[in-house]
């Protein structure tokens, strides 16, 4: 199993494991059969709520034994990085490339969650589509951006996605990676033509987020990317 090696953590912190603040008790059902919908309002109020997956949802480190492979649904296999099952899943019924959920997600979308480029590559390669939304406008590149996984956000970009795409709380790509300090991830989308004078439903743009946050890097980031779209011509 792949673990989300294309996650960043800003400003030289010391990389974590995303399943740091799980219970180490905590059973492989009750993570594969969470739902990717995180309605926690943060602690500045600044996105009413997230699609970003929490920690507990996120977690990678799960051992599985082999025999428990089979009871898995191909979300959660994608999910957990299993590109071998996935393709197995898929060699018995291809329409299960575009099952959704009951939120919405496909496949490519959780593993995009996840990290798992691996999976994404293997998804795409097969016809995934990118641009699939779920039910509350989650997209994977949304879901990416707000990982900080951008490797697989620069992925899904090479196969023409809506950089801007919005979700029902107005957050774009760009503005989860602002929330959750990816630079990497900021850079990318930045580079691609990304928006930065959409605002969330709560009136933030990238820019006023990343002030909020004291995302100071970030900041920078944003600051010269406005400079050289206003530099004169040569």
């Amino acid at each position: 199993m792949e673990a989300g090696g294309d996650e960043e953590v800003a400003d030289d912190q010391t990389v974590q494991s995303p399943t740091a603040d799980v219970c180490p008790s905590e059973s492989i059902d009750e993570r594969s059969n969470a739902s990717p919908e995180n309605t926690d309002v943060d602690e500045e109020g600044l996105f009413k709520h997230s699609t970003t997956l929490t920690n507990k949802q996120r977690g990678n480190e799960v051992t599985v034994r082999p025999a428990t492979l089979d009871s898995l649904s191909i979300h959660q296999l994608a999910a957990q990085g299993e590109v071998s099952q996935v393709a197995a899943h898929l060699s018995k019924d291809s329409s299960l490339l575009s099952k959704q959920d009951e939120r919405g997600f496909t496949p490519l979308m959780w593993a995009a969650a996840f990290g798992e480029k691996a999976v994404v590559d293997f998804l795409l390669e097969k016809g995934a589509d990118p641009k699939t939304i779920a039910r509350e406008r989650e997209s994977a590149l949304t879901l990416a951006s707000s990982g900080g996984y951008v490797d697989i956000v620069k992925s899904l970009l090479r196969h023409g996605v809506d950089i801007n795409t919005y979700d029902w709380n107005g957050g774009t790509p760009l503005l989860y990676a602002v929330r959750g300090n990816h630079i990497k991830c900021v850079k990318a989308l930045l580079a691609n033509g990304a928006d930065m004078t959409i605002e969330s439903d709560s009136g933030y743009s990238p820019m006023a987020l990343a002030v909020a946050l004291g995302h100071k890097k970030i900041q920078k980031v944003l600051e010269d990317h406005i400079l050289k779209l206003y530099k004169p011509p040569t």
